[in-house]
């Protein structure tokens, strides 16, 4: 069983009004999400999210449960979302061999009990970005690639939020029990995502931000729409976002942004907007 996990409790916004820097990226920021030849869970009591990531270079890496489940297997009672966002890597699956080329994506269902991650390449590795949400019910395994997504073209270039939304795991694409994720990329001269902010109270959030250019960064802004906070992220690193929490960001320049969310709504579209002059 892996014990290369930790544990994320949730937060009050009454308490988190009072976090300083240090703390509040301590609660909220997955720091370097990839790791090489091994899967490290960060492990979130906000709807019982699970974020990992790994790059398997010397070895193929067996997806393994860990203590908090107690259970024999990951995916015992749970579902998994994967995005590949690096070179060609072959995810097997109780035998059966998907293979995701960059930014292609696999879900599985609650009941697979054999799932190893491995590189075409270890010259080029894969790196596997990894979401998991409880499930109840088992729904069939499904790569989805890059045709397969819904496309939504967002913002415009005038107000700095010019980007491409890709749907990889949402209804309409798949079945899933709560797990969703998608992909969002920003276009050239734009920065802000998800601006206008919103909250969805009946959905936590991570945001995994990645492609940020060497030397640039990303500031996350989080917190209820009347006391919000910002964290600034470096290339690989994720944020957790809680029902009651804006999940918006700017960066030093365009970049790259998986967002998995899970809850009791797969309605994507059921969101409160805050207007962009009643921000604090």
């Amino acid at each position: 069983m892996n014990k290369n996990y930790e544990i994320r409790y949730a937060s009050n916004p009454e308490a988190v009004k009072k976090y300083d820097t240090t703390f509040l990226r301590s609660e909220f920021i997955v720091k370097s999400v990839i790791k090489v030849d091994e899967i490290k869970w960060v492990y979130s009591h906000y709807d019982r999210f699970m974020v990992a990531g790994v790059a398997p270079i010397k070895k193929s890496i067996e997806l393994e449960s860990i203590e908090p489940l107690k259970t024999d297997y990951f995916l015992n009672r749970r579902e998994l979302g994967i995005i590949n966002i690096g070179e060609t890597g072959i995810v097997s699956v109780d035998g059966t061999e998907y293979t995701l080329h960059n930014k292609e994506a696999l879900y599985l269902g609650k009941g697979n009990k054999s799932v190893v991650f491995s590189s075409k390449s270890p010259k080029t590795p894969a790196q596997f970005y990894l979401n998991s949400t409880p499930a109840h019910r088992a729904f069939p395994n499904k790569k989805i690639g890059i045709k397969d997504v819904e496309v939504v073209e967002l913002g415009t270039p005038e107000t700095a939020n010019a980007r491409t939304l890709r749907k990889y795991i949402v209804n309409g694409v798949v079945e899933v029990c709560q797990l969703q994720m998608g992909m969002t990329t920003l276009k050239s001269g734009s920065v802000w995502n998800t601006m206008p902010a919103h909250v969805h109270d009946r959905r936590m959030e991570v945001y995994f931000y990645f492609e940020i250019p060497k030397d640039q960064a990303v500031c996350h802004f989080m917190g209820e729409p009347i006391q919000t906070r910002h964290l600034w992220l470096q290339n690989n690193e994720a944020v957790i976002s809680p029902p009651w929490s804006i999940h918006s960001g700017s960066g030093t320049s365009n970049y790259t942004f998986i967002w998995g969310m899970a809850g009791e709504n797969l309605d994507y579209g059921d969101m409160d907007v805050c207007k962009i002059n009643e921000l604090k």
